[in-house]
């Protein structure tokens, strides 16, 4: 009988040593749930493990083959490139092993229910879902594909629930920021406004949102503005995660190429096609100095 694949998870990072320790619990935990095959997971930049680090783990416990999943919601910059360089960069580090890549975590709608869930959670008693608009908060990117991303799991978000309305932010590098949504939706006659954080874990970043969100609040009385949490490990994720793995297996991928600024010339990131990819430097890494060329990036079809 053939050894299924390992499972490697790829994170972002955090400063945020909570948020960090949320993911590292959650890799534990798939690893309880599927005892049948090793699992690791690592990080691109800022937390440590290194993504490397977890490569080499799975490597000294006779893994040749594995399945790397994104734990990202969206396809930005670190699923399309940051990854795929990282996990070549390993391919050269050792050798003989190999491995297939999965897709990003959503829009899905598993993670939608867990993000009802968080906004009942988050509403006072009484509150009809008809009187409540909603602002999704994404992370943010300066890939327009991703952002578009997040304006998708809004309109599913809102399809079919209820909701007066539900709207887009962003904590960073993209329009409109916290405070710019939280106006738009009272300009659009929103009297009660939950604010959403469209993030997996803790973090610095969510917790700017919900700063931005309670100084927002306490400059607006007129309005009331609730702050919900994020996804967190619910068993949805982890069922999730584990359908992106068994995805990947099958070479059953079905990643975006519509919108890819990699591949298509977007007005103002036409300098982005056909760009080589490099891997992120992760500060924990064990000091493997491979400085190649750049892999350029490509989807799996």
């Amino acid at each position: 009988m053939t050894t299924p694949p390992a499972l490697l998870i790829a994170g972002h990072g955090t400063r945020d040593d909570a948020g960090a320790e949320a993911f590292r619990d959650f890799v534990r935990e798939l690893g309880r749930r599927h005892p049948e095959l090793p699992v690791a997971g690592g990080f691109i930049e800022l937390s440590p493990p290194p993504l490397g680090d977890a490569v080499a783990e799975l490597v000294e416990r006779g893994v040749r083959r594995f399945a790397a999943v994104p734990l990202m919601l969206v396809s930005a910059g670190h699923a399309k490139g940051d990854i795929p360089a990282a996990l070549a960069r390993e391919k050269e580090r050792h050798a003989g092993i190999s491995y297939t890549y999965g897709r990003p975590l959503g829009p899905h709608p598993a993670l939608l229910r867990v993000l009802e869930r968080r906004l009942a959670e988050a509403m006072d008693p009484g509150w009809d879902p008809a009187e409540v608009t909603v602002l999704l908060v994404g992370r943010g990117s300066t890939d327009p594909d991703a952002n578009a991303e997040v304006f998708k799991a809004a309109r599913l978000l809102w399809e079919g629930r209820g909701y007066a309305g539900v709207e887009t932010a962003f904590v960073s590098l993209a329009q409109p920021d916290v405070p710019g949504g939280l106006e738009r939706c009272a300009r659009l006659g929103a009297r009660r406004i939950v604010v959403l954080p469209y993030f997996l874990f803790t973090g610095i970043l969510p917790d700017r949102v919900r700063f931005q969100t309670e100084e927002w609040a306490g400059a607006h009385p007129e309005t009331q503005v609730r702050s919900a949490d994020v996804i967190g490990p619910e068993p949805e994720l982890l069922d999730l995660v584990w359908e992106r793995y068994e995805e990947a297996v099958r070479g059953d991928l079905r990643m975006n190429c519509d919108s890819c600024v990699y591949r298509i010339a977007l007005p103002g990131f036409e300098d982005k096609v056909g760009a080589p990819q490099q891997p992120h430097f992760h500060p924990d890494d064990d000091g493997h100095h491979h400085h190649g060329h750049g892999h350029a990036h490509s989807h799996a079809h």
